[in-house]
């Protein structure tokens, strides 16, 4: 029923900049969270950033002041500018959508690997 497309990955330098974007598609419930998870290799999926429908935000310490989640409701599209990128940023990315009304179903897009070198 509903669908998330992750595009923007790839390889960059340390210091270097991405932006993942996130396309959903489906039947979209207004009152919804999306977000970030990243997984790299022998780890577990962790959040990265979210971000509700009404603008709230929130993002894990690793990444906070490098990396900026944004949403575009109108295009049900989710964004994730990263700036100040570190081989430790290295993982997959996978886009999160979670309707916080009814059941609370939640949704995963196929994940776009990010790759930082040093």
């Amino acid at each position: 029923q509903v669908q998330l497309v992750e595009s923007g990955g790839g390889l960059v330098q340390a210091g270097g900049s991405l932006r993942l974007s996130c396309a959903a598609s489906g039947t979209i419930f207004s009152i919804n969270t999306m977000g970030w998870y990243r997984q790299a290799p022998g780890k577990q999926r962790d959040l990265v950033a979210a971000i509700t429908n009404t603008g709230s935000t929130n993002y894990a310490d690793s990444v906070k002041g490098r990396f900026t989640i944004s949403r575009d409701n109108t295009k049900n599209t989710l964004y994730l500018q990263m700036n100040g990128l570190k081989p430790e940023d290295t993982a997959v990315y996978y886009c999160n959508l979670r309707f916080d009304i009814r059941s609370g179903v939640v949704y995963w897009g196929q994940g776009t690997q990010v790759t930082v070198s040093s």
